[in-house]
This record gives structure tokens, C-alpha cells and sequence, in this order.
């Protein structure tokens, strides 16, 4: 098992020019996923690709598979999805992947145009060819989808390459997660991001169970994150106050568009939104901090303070009727109101001058 006590460190993933760093400590690492929303045309993908950039996510990502890579061509019960409540009821899992992959000759384009809009870009790989696809391609990190996060051999073969890992987590045990981070970590990856995954499409925000996520970070002693299934973008941006580092959030040109994953999926708006949602909640976060900030005290003013409602002889002794607490907060404070009443002023005090520590100081 991992040491609790581990603390997480940032890393840079990085591609030529282009860098990004990952980290509690850092600004969420925001992925938009691509999935089979460019609906089979090459041109829509290149353009989800250069959309998403100008969203200003930090990677893009995609999925490296053919339908015979991942299933076999058999139209048998064990082949059909027949989960009612499924997108996806009744296809056979050969013809959905085969609509839904990205075939591999576009992966080229794909990289350099997100390199051209200056994004990191990088995949999801099934199976082991595809590793090697990916690497060759000079993809800087690798993706483990969360029903992948018990393929220990996949899991072994990306370790390998010695660049980081983000594995989504899924129905997985913290015992299949242990073993899944302890193979990578034995076959050479030191870089690795978990993230919390609820494997419904969509997902409904109730089963997001956010709280998971800081303890992963403690528990498995690494970076920690959401891949988020659910509509919109509250539960995203809520998961960024549970210590998430990294999102991961589906993305299309438009849902009106269909797509396999559109449902689910954010248009251009709303992952704009999104970028700027989880920076403002993760600088939200701060500190514990009591008194207020710097950018606070100016407003002291609108608080309420002691004045003279009227002119003051010296001797004359302070009453209801010529002291009154009210804005601004400049002269004493209103807790000193007791002390002054019925206690002689130390010095003539004009209508509306401020009252002092000096004045107060006298009356002891």
C-alpha cells in the first residue's frame, strides 16, 4: 500500500514548445474530450480541435482504437448492449466502435493542429499497438479509461514510456486502484493522476460522491481529479473545492450536431465557461484567513463608529445626546460606547470630529 502521508508534487507534461504543469498548487488542467463527437468527418474533428483551443483548455484529448482492437465482430448477447436506461441500447458493440473511433490516420493532423493552436493533444489507448502508435506520434502523456484501470498489462506497457498517466477510476476498488498505481509505478511512471469517474453517460450528480476525491489524493498519494459524465458544469467546478487538479469534461461543436457522446458533452460557451469557472474557484480557495485583505480596508469606512452629534464642551459629560454611532468607521468603535457615557469629555470636541485612543486614554 501507499504511504497516507505521501504528499502530491506537480509535473510538467509537455510537448515542444508547449507546457503544462499539473498540481494542487497550479491553475485545474482542463481536457476537453473529443470521443467520436466529430461524427466520422475529419474536417469537424480538426475544427473540435482548434474550437476547443480558443476555449483555452490546456490538452485535448482523443481515443486510439479500431472496433477490431477493442471487440471482437460477434453479434451474441455478450456483444449487445442491452442496459435499457444505455444511450446506446440494443447496438452491437463492434458497430458502435466502429462508428465512434477516430480512425488512426487522422491522428497526425490531429496533433499538429493542436500543437498549431498551441494545446497539448494526447489519447487514450486500448490496447497495447496503440501505445506504440501514440508514443511513436510523440503524444506526452497517455490516458487510461476507467473500464481500462484493471488492464494491468495495458497499464504496464504505457508505464513503460516513462511519460505520466491519468487513469480514470470508475467502479474500481481501492484495491483494483492500488494495484493499478503500484503496476505504473513499477514499470517506470512516477507521474500519475487518479480521477474520480462515475461510469453512467450521463451521470447523475447525486452518484458524483466529490468527497471521494480529496481522499484519494491522501490515500494513493497522488494527484488527484474528475472525469465528469454529468450535464453542465456545476459538479466540475464544484469538484475543484474537493482538491481536484485536473478535469476532464466531453466536448462538441454542437449537441444539435448528435454524435455518439453529445448528450453528455459541452458546447464551445459552455466550456469557455468552464476554464473560467474553475480558475475562479480555485483561486477562490486561499487560505485560512480572519481580519480581512488588503483589498478590504479601505472598506473599514462603511463600518459604524462613535462621533460627537453635536459640539462638546471639555468637562461636559458624554451622553445619548451628544454622542451618536454611526458610519464611517473612522473614530472609536462602537464597544467603547459603554465606557464613554456618563464620563466626562478630556478636551472641547467640535460636531463630527473624530473621537481617539488619546480621548479614551484620558478617561482611565
Amino acid at each position: 500500500m501507499h504511504d497516507p502521508l505521501m504528499k502530491t508534487r506537480p509535473f510538467r507534461v509537455e510537448s515542444g514548445e508547449i507546457s503544462r504543469e499539473i498540481g494542487l498548487d497550479r491553475e485545474p488542467f482542463i481536457i476537453a474530450e473529443m470521443s467520436g463527437n466529430h461524427n466520422g468527418d475529419k474536417a469537424r474533428a480538426l475544427e473540435i480541435v482548434r474550437c476547443a483551443a480558443a476555449c483555452g483548455v490546456d490538452a485535448l484529448k482523443f481515443q486510439t482504437y479500431t472496433a477490431d482492437t477493442i471487440t471482437l465482430d460477434a453479434a451474441t448477447d455478450d456483444f449487445v448492449i442491452r442496459d435499457e436506461k444505455s444511450l446506446w441500447v440494443g447496438r452491437r458493440l463492434h458497430d458502435l466502435y466502429a462508428e465512434a473511433h477516430t480512425p488512426w490516420e487522422w491522428h497526425e493532423d490531429l496533433f499538429a493542429a493542436a500543437r498549431d493552436a498551441g494545446t497539448l493533444s494526447f489519447s487514450t489507448p486500448f490496447d497495447e499497438t496503440a501505445v506504440d502508435f501514440l508514443d511513436d506520434l510523440g503524444a506526452p502523456m497517455f490516458k487510461v479509461a476507467s473500464f481500462e484501470v484493471t488492464h494491468l498489462p495495458l497499464i504496464r506497457k504505457i508505464a513503460r514510456t516513462g511519460k505520466p498517466m491519468i487513469l480514470s477510476t470508475g467502479m474500481a476498488t481501492t484495491e483494483e486502484i492500488d494495484e493499478a498505481i503500484t503496476t505504473a509505478r513499477e514499470a517506470g511512471c512516477e507521474d500519475i493522476v487518479i480521477l474520480k469517474c462515475t461510469s453512467q453517460y450521463p451521470a447523475d450528480a447525486s452518484d458524483a460522491d466529490l468527497a471521494t476525491i480529496s481522499d484519494m489524493r491522501v490515500r494513493f498519494g497522488v494527484e488527484a481529479g474528475l472525469s465528469d459524465h454529468t450535464l453542465g458544469i456545476g459538479v466540475a467546478v464544484a469538484a475543484i473545492g474537493h482538491g481536484a487538479s485536473v478535469i476532464e469534461k466531453h466536448f462538441t461543436l454542437d449537441r444539435n450536431d448528435g454524435g455518439v457522446d453529445s448528450p453528455f458533452s459541452l458546447e464551445p460557451w459552455e466550456m469557455t465557461l468552464l476554464k473560467q469557472e474553475t480558475s475562479r474557484a480555485w483561486r477562490a480557495a486561499g487560505s485560512v484567513r480572519y481580519g480581512g485583505t488588503e483589498n478590504e480596508k479601505k472598506n473599514r469606512q462603511f463600518r459604524q463608529s462613535i462621533y460627537p452629534a453635536r459640539d462638546i464642551a471639555e468637562g461636559e459629560l458624554f451622553s445619548a445626546e451628544n454622542l451618536k454611532i454611526c458610519r464611517p468607521g473612522l473614530s472609536l468603535a462602537p464597544r467603547h460606547y459603554d465606557t464613554l457615557i456618563g464620563r466626562p469629555a478630556p478636551r472641547a470636541i467640535r460636531f463630527a470630529e473624530r473621537l481617539t485612543e488619546a480621548d479614551l486614554a484620558a478617561l482611565r
